[in-house]
């Protein structure tokens, strides 16, 4: 399996295969938020990390390191300050990757069934990771056992957060909206008044003033 990268100029000749790219299907990309490191999970088990570089109009990749996960990894996610790396799959677990100081990966959260999206959020301190077993779970990294269990209506399909929202899209085609200042209330599930919801929310938290979701 191949992973391209385009230079910001786009020309055809320009695309570049990273080097020893995944032997499998590629399930998800992350970039750092402080460097040019692409992280990849992949199918074949193997979480990879590479340096994409970029000379004149040349652009290149370095490996820099990979770690394994026993079955399919199927997500991952950064944390805010580039060091380190948060990864889920099919062996129902999350581990966290201190990539950058060199230390081996340790597991700091489980689900019943495959973990298919995990996100940091660094207002809060937390990391979240949403599973096939209907779930949400909130960790706090210096604790065993989650600080919050959401139950979901189905499985966890995709997941994105913008403080203080978080959007969930489940396997029985809903979005569920959450209001990370009070995680344990869903605000909202119905598809067709989430772009009206997103609005509404944003200019709650710049004008100050109350929302009465039943109106919306």
């Amino acid at each position: 399996m191949h992973i391209l990268v385009v230079n910001d100029v786009f020309l055809p000749y320009m695309l570049r295969s990273v080097v020893s790219p995944p032997s499998d299907s590629v399930s998800s990309l992350s970039f750092s938020p402080k460097a040019n490191y692409l992280v990849a999970t992949s199918w074949d088990n193997q979480v990879r990390c590479w340096e994409i570089t970029k000379s004149g109009t040349t652009v290149g990749s370095v490996g820099k390191a990979s770690i394994a996960h026993d079955q399919p990894v199927l997500c991952s996610a950064w944390k805010d300050d580039g060091t380190t790396v948060f990864s889920g799959g099919c062996d129902k677990q999350v581990k966290m990757w201190p990539l950058l100081s060199g230390g081996q990966p340790v597991t700091v959260a489980m689900h019943d069934a495959p973990v298919k999206e995990v996100a940091w959020i660094p207002e809060m301190n937390l990391l979240v990771s949403g599973s096939w077993d209907k779930t949400l779970r909130y960790w706090d990294l210096r604790q065993a056992n989650p600080v919050h269990t959401q139950q979901l209506p189905e499985r966890c399909y995709a997941l994105t957060v913008r403080h203080p929202l978080m959007v969930v899209g489940t396997a029985d085609r809903n979005l569920i909206v959450f209001n990370l200042q009070n995680p344990q209330v869903q605000l909202i599930s119905n598809m067709g008044r989430v772009m009206r919801l997103h609005v509404l929310f944003y200019l709650n938290a710049i004008k100050k003033k109350k929302i009465d979701f039943d109106s919306t």
